[in-house]
């Protein structure tokens, strides 16, 4: 009889706390993901709540505070998307880790959005519509609604993607779409688009045409040196110098110029002073970092650590400072129109700026880190001396942009100087008689200046240093970004249109 006794042990115990625990993993994602968009919701209707205390007692605070809403979802976007600009090459290089470069690119974006962000914001809320074209405020207001929210919406749908398109392309496209769409293509101001098409096309180049520059400097001048440790000592100081002198020239002419006016001449006596000083207290600096640290390019890697993550802050900065236009650009336009009738010279508000810093860095917080891995690790490989050039390159390119006015797409100008840093490297490894000479030396042989570089043709033609797929996939994005935000803008425009006039 106990032999046919039923046995109350459930045999599959083990099995079903497995898929309990694996259904509690699930679990915590899901809600892991509710907790960011609720996050995301909140930072919304905070938002919209403090332009509502600016406009409180205005016939227009409705407006303000559903355009200020819209204005936070496109910086959220803004941030997450492009957050590969700020610290993609970093991470790639694993100079800092993922949290940490969040944080700092945080800062420093609100930071470079509140001092200098609101040059380029000017262009993008009048310069692309010519003014008096568009007959009475309540089209213009619809109009900027509208390419402020399909821009948003097109932006987020890359994201998910997993696209790193241009949101200056994205909002500059949805501004010309909602334009047309209320009043053809003669609302259109074609030189001042042209102009920005021309800084699209050339800033990328510049992108990468500088962080080649650095990077050939670095190597000839530090990596292929008998002695790395003593030319890093020499030179880092130097790049670090460049650095922060540009990043305090750019700020006295765009932050401290709103307060008081600084000429040319001034913010040059700063950039120089400012970059001589720098390099000058440095030097003690590198020196203690250098010591005991053998000859060889794993120790360049230490010394160049803390320079790329400067370099990846004055990014965040430059970023910030460049593209929270595409935000608040048309919020401003808005507010403008709504009480005063016509766009003028539009005097960007010091409260949109800050949603637009705040909402760009949330949205790279909770959003952002999807898109890192393809530009810091998928396009070329990155050390910290190629992203420090990446970083840098990026950085006093969109700050030179930032200054003149233009909205630049930091997306093109990072992730060309990726490119740019992927192909030099090829070129470099099959063309340079230093590298060339400093490997036979390592190999014991003697060096021989007139003796023509050995290659094997054959083997080089396999070894690309850049992943060309990615090139090819990258480069469509852009350029079906403007034609579909403007298409897309089109039809949120005549909806928009036929519901409120």
């Amino acid at each position: 009889m106990s032999a046919n006794r039923p046995r109350l042990a459930k045999p599959t115990l083990d099995k079903d706390l497995a898929k309990i625990s694996t259904i509690e993993e699930a679990s915590r994602y899901l809600t892991r993901g509710f907790a960011i968009h609720g996050a995301a919701l909140i930072f919304l209707v905070l938002m919209a709540a403090m332009a509502g205390s600016f406009a409180t007692g205005r016939s227009d605070v409705i407006l303000v505070v559903c355009a200020a809403a819209i204005a936070g979802y496109m910086a959220m976007n803004i941030g997450a998307n492009d957050v590969t600009n700020n610290i993609g090459a970093a991470v790639g290089a694993r100079a800092m880790t993922m949290g940490f470069g969040l944080a700092l690119a945080a800062v420093f974006e609100i930071a470079g959005a509140v001092i200098g962000g609101g040059h380029v914001a000017n262009t993008i809320a009048n310069g692309i519509m010519r003014e008096g074209v568009i007959t009475g405020p309540d089209v213009l207001i619809w109009a900027m609604m509208a390419a402020l929210l399909s821009a948003a919406l097109f932006i987020n749908i890359a994201t998910w993607l997993g696209w790193p398109i241009s949101t200056t392309h994205s909002i500059v496209g949805s501004v010309m779409g909602s334009g047309i769409a209320a009043a053809g293509i003669s609302a259109i101001d074609w030189t001042t688009v042209g102009g920005i098409t021309l800084s699209w096309m050339i800033s990328p180049l510049l992108g990468a045409v500088f962080a080649a520059a650095f990077l050939y400097f670095i190597k000839q001048t530090i990596i292929y040196r008998s002695d790395k440790i003593a030319g890093a000592k020499r030179w880092v100081p130097v790049l670090i110098g460049i650095m922060t002198g540009t990043f305090a020239g750019y700020l006295a002419l765009v932050g401290l110029g709103q307060l008081i006016e600084v000429s040319t001449l001034n913010a040059t006596l700063v950039t120089v002073g400012t970059g001589l000083i720098s390099w000058r207290l440095l030097i003690p600096v590198i020196a203690r970092q250098a010591e005991g640290l053998e000859n060889r390019n794993q120790s360049l890697r230490k010394l160049f650590r803390i320079p790329l993550v400067f370099a990846a802050a004055l990014m965040s900065f430059a970023h910030g400072a460049n593209d929270v236009s595409n935000a608040i650009g048309p919020l401003a336009a808005i507010v403008s129109a709504s009480r005063h009738g016509v766009i003028g010279q539009v005097q960007v508000p010091m409260w949109a700026l800050v949603i637009g810093g705040l909402g760009i860095s949330l949205g790279l917080v909770l959003y952002g880190p999807k898109l890192v891995k393809l530009v810091g690790s998928e396009i070329t490989k990155l050390n910290p001396m190629r992203a420090y050039c990446v970083s840098l390159s990026t950085a006093m390119t969109v700050m030179t942009a930032a200054w003149i006015g233009v909205p630049v797409s930091s997306t093109h100008i990072a992730v060309g100087a990726v490119f740019g840093v992927g192909f030099f490297r090829e070129w470099y490894t099959r063309h340079s008689r230093r590298r060339y000479e400093y490997l036979r030396v390592r190999a014991g042989e003697e060096p021989d200046a007139a003796e023509p570089i050995e290659r094997n043709d054959d083997e080089f033609r396999h070894r690309y240093l850049v992943r060309r797929s990615h090139f090819l996939s990258i480069i469509a994005a852009w350029t079906i970004t403007l034609p579909c935000a403007a298409a897309l803008s089109v039809v949120m425009s005549l909806i928009m249109f036929a519901i409120f006039l």
